[in-house]
């Protein structure tokens, strides 16, 4: 590359070399890797993974499971009149299990078809009354989100089903019996209860994923959902009262869970709405529009000489053997030209992620979704190819989708 250019004159720039191609195998292994990146210790304790994808319990299932047993013992003593107070307290415990497990199962579902279906999913976990499995990308496709939402309540309900066929088979009015009827009703309630049309619930899903494929937007099926778990919230209080006003045996059972219930429900309905507004993609709007025109440049090019050649472009600084050193972070080479001027401009690089180098074909809204998600103010764009397309701020994205201006460059 010859001598190192003094300040003020002309950085000679380099041809594209083959680091790109290897930044597009990174992306791509990226995003099969996307469902370990949650690092164990985060979110819970590690019972065992799936597929590579951890399965974890957070510290308030066992609060929600001490609920569980302190409001089911009293009903245990009714079901069984010659249940001792020990027993009664066990078979309230095992209830709690039950019903965890019973989640687990439902969680494990979605897992499983989305995996399959080529979604990463980043963990699963276990919390207080529920159960999440956290997808690392929203489903492109209605059908993909469907089937994924679908396959927790068809994992319960077959469940429940099993339980009571083996129910034929168990003597009845004894704990044995009690427990898989417990099995059985916990099963029943988890599919049953998700298939309410109303986000966060499966049903709400379900129903985003119905209206996604007739209007052909997701934002419209997302709206009609976080509707209807607002109506779900709305009705699960409503049931509670109507427990606490007739004095019905498990009323304050019916209370604890409802209200902790609603909350959940309420509480995941307003997250997808604000997720919903931060991934939709103008309609009409191109990532060309938003990039930035792409320079390289000698790693080893003065600073104050590299921030007079980008003239608002992004900057990918190369070394001789053709790797990438990374992107001119322009703030930092600022401060290093305005202390050394002829210092290397590979020391104010900001070294290029797989996570923060974008394709050109990928759609708005996932293009979007990254952004939002990975810790960078500026993203590098390149073509199916490894060709570097341009430099994507940060910036530029948000006031574009907050309507504020298109850039065009």
């Amino acid at each position: 590359m010859g001598d190192t250019p003094r300040a003020g004159e002309e950085v000679t720039t380099v041809p594209h070399r083959t680091f790109y191609p290897r930044l597009v195998d990174a992306t791509s292994q990226y995003r099969r890797d996307e469902s370990r990146r949650a690092p164990a210790a985060e979110g819970g304790l590690l019972l065992f993974r799936v597929g590579g994808v951890p399965v974890l319990l957070a510290p308030s299932w066992w609060i929600g499971s001490l609920i569980i047993v302190v409001l089911y013992t009293p009903l245990v003593s009714r079901l069984l009149p010659g249940a001792s107070s020990g027993m009664s307290w066990v078979l309230a415990a095992a209830f709690a299990v039950l019903l965890g497990l019973s989640v687990l199962a439902h969680e494990l579902g979605h897992c499983v078809v989305a995996l399959r279906l080529g979604i990463p999913v980043r963990r699963v976990r276990l919390f207080l009354l529920g159960g999440l499995s956290e997808v690392a990308r929203t489903p492109r496709k209605p059908g993909q989100e469907g089937l994924v939402a679908a396959a927790g309540p068809f994992v319960s309900i077959l469940l429940a089903a099993l339980c009571g066929l083996l129910l034929l088979a168990v003597p009845p009015g004894g704990p044995t019996w009690l427990l898989v009827a417990q099995c059985a009703v916990a099963n029943l309630a988890v599919g049953v209860f998700n298939l309410l049309p109303g986000l966060p619930l499966d049903g709400g899903r379900m129903l985003r994923a119905g209206v996604w494929a007739l209007t052909g937007v997701r934002a419209k099926g997302t709206k009609a959902a976080v509707f209807g778990g607002g109506l779900v919230a709305v009705a699960l209080l409503v049931w509670a009262l109507w427990g606490l006003a007739e004095g019905s045996e498990d009323r304050w059972l019916r209370l604890g869970v409802c209200v902790v219930t609603a909350w959940f429900v309420a509480l995941g309905a307003s997250s997808e709405f604000a997720a919903e507004g931060r991934r939709g993609w103008p309609d009409g709007l191109e990532v060309s529009d938003l990039m930035r025109p792409v320079l390289q440049l000698p790693a080893e090019s003065p600073v104050s000489a590299a921030l007079s050649a980008s003239a608002g472009r992004g900057v990918v600084l190369v070394r001789a053997d053709g790797v990438a050193a990374g992107l001119l972070d322009e703030p930092s080479a600022q401060r290093l030209a305005a202390e050394a001027p002829h210092a290397p401009a590979e020391f104010a690089a900001e070294p290029i992620r797989a996570e923060t180098v974008l394709l050109l074909s990928e759609p708005g809204d996932d293009i979007a979704e990254r952004v939002h998600e990975v810790a960078s103010w500026q993203f590098l764009v390149v073509d199916d190819e490894g060709r570097p397309a341009g430099v994507l701020h940060r910036e530029d994205v948000r006031m574009a989708m907050s309507g504020h201006r298109r850039p065009t460059r």
